[in-house]
């Protein structure tokens, strides 16, 4: 942990990083299979000892948040998901669903030190932590990069802003930890009461969106911050460097992008689900859907960190909706699409007409007649038990912004 890097992890040719992926992801997809009641499960019909790349990856089943509520509603508190006991494990959090999630052993469990060594952070720094502490992770995540780095911590957590201020005055952090627009709350009550926290160099934001005016708006009052994106389920997944160029893929997960709804690679450069599969020991997801969206960027950053790239959070990858009563999800959408390999992509959108709910399903095709068009729309009210319309587009007319369904309904 010297120089402008974390470790040489991050600056591994592509070639070095592959080689490693081969001998790890079966070690961990058959400790995942061996070590879990729900791993046993779903994927005691795959070799997974032969799975040795995200192409191969690709072929086993997505995990998903729902599945996660619904396994651990029968079996608590992991749903057969974790290897260890909760009383084993260092805490325990819950997310809002309940949703139950571990936190085992080992140093920096959470993998934000890298995140954090890249937005500037170093030993000896004091960290002024404004995320919750209180059931999810969020807080714990900091404390888990900078012990890892050497950092001491303020464990503010959230809310009570004079208090906080009164706090950086005393203590003078040099770092924030928390939500960007927590951090212009804070700085807008010091300006207030005429305090000076101008100790606060350098901030680690995370938790919602970073608009580029907030972040020129922080940066005026003299705090330079960087993202970083990661959820309680698993942990840090990527993070800002100085290049500003997107965000790296953490060097201890696998990233994968999918069309919503279903566990297919998009295209190069198209937006789509964010899927994780994870190498923890004590809970080791495969495959997990987190619900956001991104994309992949080409090429390796600027800053010298050669590991993919995604461009940040692009929305929610859940776009079911409501058609005349009754849900309309991606699923549904995807198993149209799989019914007919004439169709190349498709998007759903959904308007109303006069006071009536419509379905449109847009498709891309090379040819077509008919009779096509009479199969899909047999197959989308199949599927979706609603009647829906079908209009064919060429190739490449789609917009690649990860939309299955488009619900453009004006209300007004």
């Amino acid at each position: 942990m010297t120089g402008d890097y974390y470790d040489k992890l991050e600056t591994r040719d592509e070639m070095t990083r592959s080689l490693a992926l081969q001998m790890e992801l079966p070690k961990q997809l058959s400790h995942a299979k061996s070590s879990t009641a729900a791993y046993a499960e779903i994927l005691k019909e795959f070799d997974v000892s032969s799975v040795t790349s995200l192409e191969a990856l690709a072929s086993l089943p997505v995990t998903r948040k729902s599945e996660l509520m619904e396994r651990q509603a029968a079996d608590r508190p992991f749903g057969g998901l974790a290897s260890a006991k909760p009383g084993s494990m260092v805490r325990v959090y819950a997310s809002p669903g309940p949703v139950y999630e571990p936190e085992g052993e080992g140093p920096d469990y959470w993998r934000t030190g890298r995140a954090m060594y890249a937005a500037g952070v170093r030993a000896g720094d004091l960290i002024h932590n404004t995320l919750s502490y209180h059931f999810t992770p969020a807080g714990f995540m900091i404390e888990s990069g900078a012990r890892a780095i050497g950092c001491g911590v303020f464990p503010a957590g959230i809310g009570q802003t004079e208090l906080q201020v009164g706090a950086i005055v005393d203590l003078q952090p040099n770092v924030y930890c928390g939500t960007p627009s927590f951090l212009k709350i804070i700085i807008d009550k010091a300006a207030e009461l005429g305090a000076d926290i101008s100790c606060i160099k350098k901030g680690l934001v995370g938790g919602e969106a970073l608009p580029p005016s907030l972040r020129t708006t922080l940066s005026d009052h003299g705090v330079d911050v960087l993202q970083f994106y990661g959820t309680a389920d698993v942990g840090t997944i990527a993070y800002e460097s100085d290049a500003r160029e997107g965000l790296i893929i953490d060097e201890n997960i696998l990233v994968e992008i999918v069309t919503p709804g279903t566990g297919d690679p998009v295209a190069a450069g198209e937006v789509g689900e964010i899927l994780v599969t994870s190498f923890s020991k004590d809970y080791p997801l495969v495959r997990f859907a987190t619900g956001d969206m991104s994309k992949i960027m080409p090429g390796s950053s600027p800053c010298g960190r050669t590991n993919t790239r995604i461009a940040g959070w692009m929305g929610r990858a859940d776009q079911t909706t409501k058609v005349k009563g009754m849900f309309v999800r991606p699923e549904q959408v995807a198993l149209v699409v799989k019914r007919h390999p004439e169709i190349l992509k498709a998007r759903l959108v959904v308007d109303r007409k006069d006071v009536n709910d419509s379905m449109t399903l847009m498709c891309e095709v090379e040819g077509h007649d008919e009779s096509l068009a009479n199969s899909i729309r047999d197959s989308l009210r199949d599927v979706c038990k609603l009647r829906g319309e079908v209009n064919f587009v060429t190739s490449g007319e789609l917009a690649s912004d990860g939309k299955v369904i488009d619900d453009i309904r004006s209300y007004e």
